[in-house]
């Protein structure tokens, strides 16, 4: 009798947690009715909901096998750099006066050395050379001295990645990346003159760009096709088409050609137009061994974060991906700072962890792997660690703000980290239901046609929105 209660305790148990297992295995209807949609199969997802109060998944699918992650994988890097370097980490980049200073001029060489700072944009530039003409200098005497040497990463060709060497977004890490090697140009229609006015900044010393362009009375679409910019000589930018006069005010982000000159061509274009003179070079060397004369710092480590996920920021995770190994290791280097993030996600969640493989600290990448068990795992615990505020602050709010700001759901209701690449749709974050339960949520699709399976991505966000019932109508 004994033994028939004990197997009739078992059968019931069984019973009762079979359909639960099943559930975690289970896609909801709706997102396997927009992959069908968008001709993408379902092996083709990989996907993990769970309750963040709970130890295991409200929805488990495919959840540990690796696939490319695209730009989810900032979420590792900001993860691990909020712990191991703190919220209110900065980085400071030293300069000195390397001479005396006697009626404006200096005698000898201002030195600047980089420290990785990933936000070292136009406007502080500025205010670096301004603290220097604070300090009594008009004219210098000597060089410029830039000291990049605490990266150690290698020269690459910025169009290597996708052939689009002029993107913002494949410009490479450097221990004093200045204002990410761009140019901004803004076209503003002007009328009454039948022209568009452009401007450029920052003003870059040798560079000439047209100051106008024709107006059209074309419809706004590829605005920038029709402008026919001429970008392959670093001494100009020109443009032999028109501008739309239907698009108002615009501006387009560039990537300046000639990377290796970029340094040199801001610092000598900013301190002539600040009225200064220098009669030197600017040139690469190594920074004086004696204290500076200032350090210009910059915004905390949780405002850094929120620019590189917010807005998906390839060369600021690439700027943090070296200086976590500028910090832990010594040395700036991508294998360093591969090692820092193996080691800091085997000893946080160790099994969990094999099989990834983290290239650059962005996600901009072919070779990157991880899964969505992993992610998940790596969000549930953010939400208990100290730095829970920070790291959620940085996500982009659904419908809201950043990359997200599109996004089909309940506005405000999500914070969700994307990633796309031409093969990979991803999704990842946190979402707060309508019974308000916060929910982890992982969903990554590796498919040729993974762009158009965004639906299925939001769709599983709904699913978790609504506490895993049928979308609201």
């Amino acid at each position: 009798m004994l033994r028939m209660t004990r197997w009739l305790i078992v059968v019931f148990l069984v019973a009762g947690i079979a359909p639960a297992l099943a559930a975690t295995r289970a896609l909801p209807p709706a997102v396997l009715a927009a992959l069908d949609r968008a001709k993408v199969p379902r092996e083709a997802l990989v996907a993990v909901v769970q309750d963040v109060q709970s130890a295991s998944p409200r929805l488990s699918w495919q959840a540990e096998r690796p696939v490319n992650p695209a730009s989810l994988m900032k979420l590792v890097t900001t993860d691990a750099a909020l712990e191991l370097l703190g919220p209110a980490w900065t980085w400071t980049t030293p300069v000195w006066l390397a001479g005396p200073v006697n009626e404006g001029v200096l005698d000898g060489h201002l030195a600047i050395r980089g420290s990785g700072d990933p936000k070292l944009v136009m406007e502080r530039v500025w205010l670096m050379l301004r603290r220097v003409q604070q300090l009594g200098v008009r004219e210098i005497r000597g060089d410029i001295v830039i000291d990049r040497s605490l990266f150690q990463a290698a020269e690459q060709n910025p169009g290597d990645f996708d052939g689009e060497a002029l993107r913002p977004h494949n410009v490479q890490a450097d221990a004093l990346l200045m204002n990410y090697r761009s140019v901004l140009m803004t076209f503003t229609p002007d009328p009454a003159r039948g022209i568009a006015t452009v401007a450029v900044d920052p003003p870059l010393a040798g560079v000439q760009a047209d100051a106008t362009v024709p107006l059209t009375d074309a419809p706004c679409e590829d605005w920038r096709g029709a402008l026919k910019g001429e970008f392959t000589d670093p001494a100009r930018l020109r443009f032999a088409g028109g501008y739309a006069a239907a698009c108002g005010e615009r501006q387009w982000p560039l990537a300046y050609v000639d990377p290796r000159s970029y340094n040199e061509r801001l610092l000598r274009g900013l301190w002539r137009e600040m009225g200064g003179t220098l009669h030197g070079t600017v040139r690469e060397g190594a920074a004086p061994a004696t204290p500076p004369s200032f350090v210009l710092t910059s915004p905390p480590l949780a405002e850094v974060i929120r620019d590189i996920n917010k807005f998906s920021n390839n060369a600021m995770a690439q700027q943090l991906f070296l200086t976590l190994a500028a910090t832990q290791r010594g040395t700036g280097s991508v294998e360093h700072a591969r090692d820092v993030l193996h080691e800091w996600l085997s000893a946080r969640f160790g099994v969990l962890a094999q099989g990834t493989v983290i290239d650059n600290g962005s996600g901009l990448s072919r070779h990157g792997r991880t899964t969505a068990g992993l992610l998940a795992r790596l969000l549930h615990a953010a939400w208990a660690s100290p730095s829970m505020p920070e790291l959620v602050s940085s996500l982009p709010l659904i419908g809201v703000d950043g990359t997200m700001v599109r996004t089909k759901g309940v506005p405000g209701r999500a914070h969700l980290k994307s990633g796309s690449l031409r093969d990979v749709s991803g999704l990842a974050g946190y979402v707060l239901s309508h019974s308000g339960r916060r929910y982890v949520m992982v969903g990554i699709v590796n498919h040729p046609n993974a762009g158009a399976a965004r639906p299925a991505l939001e769709a599983l966000v709904q699913w978790a929105a609504n506490d895993g019932g049928t979308a609201a109508p």
